[in-house]
């Protein structure tokens, strides 16, 4: 897998574990191929590189002695063998050969679990600072809450495994190492993820904001994802797997539904955008020609039927001299959520029973909850965003409560955004803002997400400033919260996206877009963003894997799923 968060930035690194390595010797007088199908259609001479369904000596549909087990225990003697023959069927479905072996590892749940600290690395001041504001603004972590330490706990005993490309190699976690459950169908994930970078080189994307990851992502843990899906499938019809009985790992710590819903989205939607380019050419060379132009905005991988390229936007620096751009390594930092991240942002309340949720669960949550629904009337219009964080220049060691931000918004169309703007005004509506009586469109929070927030809608734009008080506001964006009445006015929105709107004086859509048309065993990975001086900043994401990425490497890690 891969992964920024994916997503504000999670710095990342590689996993440095010292662990039991098994050592994939043939043993116990095993021959490669002993148990398999002589078949005559098979080539007389087959090689691992040139050979689809085949690796080292074993073809995808040889029987071995583990097989007649009742459990999925293996030794060190017999993991080459499943290895083998797992990386021969992952070629079998994906029809791609591996270039190279790939080394598996397999740790304990307590090693990793006293570990994993080592898979992010220590933030410096300015990125901690960026990844919370960031996180605040997006209404996913509160004011008193570290997001990394969010992050983290969604990671707690939920990883099955990963791959690691800077050694090539996966890592498997088991419950423990004298007798290792092997779960093939995560192993097979993992494997598809060593192919995927010896053939694409998944170090290769620029992974710069959450949306980017999430595009990404898209690619290529869809791929990932239907591979898995076939495997399983192939599992209980054609093939004898070892599977592993109930284990603890299933069990995840409290969860962030903000970030788990962000970084859940490439798995969610992933497997139906590459089933759209299988489609299209009955065939995997439309998947396979995808690495080279990959999806470049989460919009693309929500809506399947169109390639939605996000418009550039720029904003104009509107901070007086008592607000300076936040920095990390000196450049100022910008994001851009996307629409993925904007639906976590207005469904995350779903799983809270104490308070509204902007999307109810109907709309956001599949028939059968396994997954959500991110095509939502609120966002579906998204074109583009923005995020600049700000910090008072007067602040020696600026902490959240010294920051602010602006964050433009474009749609397609004035009525995409001010269904946004609807959404937005709800959501501030749950989290007891209160307007401000002299200042027009503006809002004060005193809990959690405490600030003023000031709103501009023109058109197919809607801009929201945050500052630590009203008074700030005008520092951070110049003409912000003026004196007045307020403006802005909500619309219904349908589940099915359609308005009552009232607002209808400029309708203008933009250019190259088309018209609009649980829950859970997690996979999730953190992917990487590389900054100009070739540093790697990451981010997170869902279904049987996470990734983890340092300066050249990113990690696939992957929680078992529930099947």
């Amino acid at each position: 897998m891969t992964a920024t968060l994916t997503r504000t930035r999670l710095l990342v690194a590689l996993v440095a574990i010292s662990t039991l390595v098994l050592t994939l010797a043939v043993a116990g007088g095993m021959v490669p191929g002993l148990f398999g199908d002589d078949s005559t259609d098979r080539p007389a001479d087959p090689t691992t590189e040139d050979t689809v369904g085949y690796v080292n000596g074993y073809w995808y549909d040889d029987d071995l002695p583990v097989d007649d087990r009742d459990d999925a225990v293996v030794d060190d003697g017999e993991l080459e063998s499943v290895v083998y023959r797992s990386m021969a069927r992952v070629e079998e479905i994906r029809d791609l050969t591996f270039e190279d072996d790939v080394p598996v590892e397999v740790i304990s749940r307590e090693e990793f679990a006293d570990d994993h600290d080592d898979v992010f690395l220590e933030l410096s001041d300015d990125e901690h600072l960026e990844q919370d504001v960031t996180y605040e603004a997006l209404f996913m972590v509160d004011r008193d809450t570290d997001a990394g330490d969010e992050l983290e706990t969604m990671y707690s005993g939920a990883v099955g495994g990963y791959y690691d490309p800077e050694t090539d190699q996966v890592v498997l976690v088991s419950d423990n190492t004298e007798t290792p459950e092997l779960d093939e169908v995560i192993l097979g994930h993992e494997l598809l993820h060593a192919l995927q970078d010896q053939q694409f080189d998944l170090t290769s994307y620029d992974r710069e904001t959450i949306d980017q990851d999430a595009a990404k992502n898209g690619l290529i843990e869809g791929d990932a994802v239907w591979v898995e899906d076939e495997y399983d499938h192939r599992c209980g019809a054609e093939w004898d797997c070892l599977t592993p009985g109930e284990s603890h790992a299933d069990q995840f710590g409290e969860v962030n539904w903000g970030l788990y819903m962000t970084l859940f989205q490439p798995y969610n939607d992933g497997p139906a955008y590459v089933d759209q380019l299988l489609e299209a050419d009955d065939d995997w060379a439309a998947v396979n020609a995808a690495y080279d132009e990959p999806p470049t905005s989460s919009s693309t991988v929500i809506h399947t039927d169109a390639d939605r390229e996000p418009v550039e936007i720029t904003i104009d620096d509107r901070s007086s001299d008592d607000w300076d751009r936040l920095e990390v390594d000196g450049e100022p930092t910008s994001q851009t959520a996307g629409e993925a991240a904007m639906v976590s942002m207005f469904g995350a309340d779903v799983h809270d029973r104490g308070q509204p949720s902007v999307i109810d669960s109907d709309a956001l949550l599949t028939d059968d909850l396994s997954g959500y629904d991110y095509d939502q009337p609120y966002t579906d219009g998204w074109a583009g965003d923005e995020l600049l964080l700000y910090v008072d220049a007067d602040a020696d060691d600026p902490e959240p409560a010294d920051t602010g931000s602006v964050w433009e918004t474009e749609w397609r169309s004035s009525e995409d955004a001010q269904q946004f703007l609807t959404g937005y005004l709800e959501l501030l509506d749950i989290h007891d803002a209160e307007p401000v009586d002299d200042r027009q469109d503006t809002y004060v929070i005193d809990d959690e997400f405490p600030g003023a927030y000031a709103i501009e809608h023109d058109g197919e734009t809607v801009t929201i400033v945050r500052a630590p008080s009203v008074d700030d506001l005008e520092g951070i964006a110049a003409g912000v919260a003026p004196e007045g009445e307020d403006t802005l006015e909500r619309v219904a929105v349908d589940d099915n996206g359609d308005t009552d709107d009232t607002d209808d004086d400029n309708s203008d859509s933009l250019p190259g877009f088309a018209g609009p048309g649980a829950v859970l065993g997690i996979s999730i990975w953190v992917l990487v963003a590389r900054r100009k001086d070739s540093s790697v900043r990451g981010w997170v994401g869902r279904r049987t894997q996470l990734a983890t990425l340092s300066e050249d490497s990113e990690q696939y890690m992957t929680p078992p799923s529930q099947r």
